[in-house]
């Protein structure tokens, strides 16, 4: 582990050291391909031995959605989670209270949602220090991350562990590339194009690819990519969850600082311990995890408003909500009626191909 460890700072001290200008562009995209496959090294120990996952941190992930806290050490983690949930986690005025990961459950507008309060992320959590590999494989798995800040100090926190969580593989409110990547039997490296690039040309493409020991593919690009976007495409295994920035103990910085911090994008000021602005942040988390809500409707009788169903709002046909209730019901299924912002006329008589919209009712009518 010493020696990857020691690779990884030697190659970031020689691209520390490196100017970037466009003859450097070729060695810089080396060198990040090079770090990359080492943080992945990092990441999926080889050993067969070791000391398993670590005690309380493979939490069963139930619920509609998955919300993961993550911060350092006392900025109130445990607060908010006591406060939005009512689970007891140990609160103390010491670093390092929440030792392993304690979830929690919120009912909101229909949904569960689920919290997890992750222990304190010091610096390095990324190179495996203080249970951070732990701490940031339970976060790859939430659906949103909420970056629990102190007022008195955010910036330098945000900028630091945003660095953890992309030295994982965590993409913070980003989309994936729009690019296409194909490997192929022959043929060399193929670049092109749809517009101008400034980052990317042919032989840092070819310097990265041989890197990974690629040799013959295909790769068009829609946008102008850099070296890191390419490098995240051919790894793969990136994880691009949306993510807020929890600004908490606002009762301590002046209006004034809480004015500029207001003007910054993806920022929910909040008082764990005063309970000042919960229900923005509830409705942010709302906002961020973007889940459709839709209420069945038995035959003859009057629409269930208590207990919606859930769904992704990247999958919300009636084939997904069909899947969602049971998974034998598409087998069973004629046709469906919906009634909603979704249907052109109440009640429309619909095919399992049908989007669905947010508050939409279904009542799917089965084979006989």
């Amino acid at each position: 582990m010493a020696t990857v460890m020691q690779k990884i700072k030697d190659i970031e001290d020689e691209m520390a050291k490196t100017q970037k200008n466009k003859a450097t562009a070729h060695h810089l995209g080396l060198l990040k391909a090079k770090l990359a496959k080492l943080r992945r090294e990092l990441l999926t120990p080889t050993s067969k031995g070791g000391g398993g996952a670590g005690e309380g941190f493979d939490v069963t992930k139930s619920g509609d959605a998955r919300v993961g806290l993550v911060g350092f050490p006392s900025v109130g983690k445990s607060t908010l989670l006591n406060k939005l949930t009512g689970t007891f986690s140990e609160v103390a005025s010491y670093e390092f209270t929440t030792l392993t990961c304690i979830p929690g459950v919120i009912m909101y507008r229909g949904a569960k949602i689920q919290l997890l309060d992750l222990p304190g992320i010091i610096e390095g959590a990324k190179d495996g220090k203080g249970r951070g590999r732990q701490i940031i494989s339970t976060a790859r798995t939430c659906n949103c991350i909420l970056i629990v800040l102190d007022a008195i100090k955010p910036i330098t926190h945000k900028r630091l562990i945003e660095k953890e969580l992309e030295g994982f593989g965590i993409r913070l409110n980003k989309e994936p590339p729009n690019m296409t990547f194909r490997k192929k039997e022959k043929g060399g490296i193929n670049l092109t194009s749809t517009v101008t690039n400034t980052h990317l040309d042919l032989d840092t493409v070819k310097a990265i690819c041989s890197e990974y020991r690629i040799h013959n593919a295909d790769v068009h690009l829609r946008y102008d990519a850099t070296a890191d976007d390419l490098i995240d495409v051919i790894e793969g295994s990136r994880v691009y969850t949306p993510c807020i920035y929890v600004v908490n103990k606002i009762d301590q910085i002046t209006m004034e600082e809480l004015e500029i911090l207001d003007k910054l994008p993806h920022y929910c000021p909040i008082s764990a311990h005063l309970e000042w602005n919960l229900d923005g942040l509830l409705e942010k988390i709302w906002e961020y995890l973007s889940l459709t809500r839709i209420y069945t409707k038995p035959k003859g009788m009057n629409p269930d408003y208590d207990d919606p169903v859930i769904l992704s709002s990247k999958r919300r046909t009636v084939e997904d909500f069909c899947d969602r209730i049971h998974k034998d019901m598409v087998k069973q299924f004629k046709y469906a009626l919906v009634w909603g912002s979704s249907a052109k006329h109440k009640p429309q008589r619909v095919g399992k191909e049908h989007e669905l919209e947010d508050e939409d009712v279904v009542q799917i009518i089965k084979k006989v």
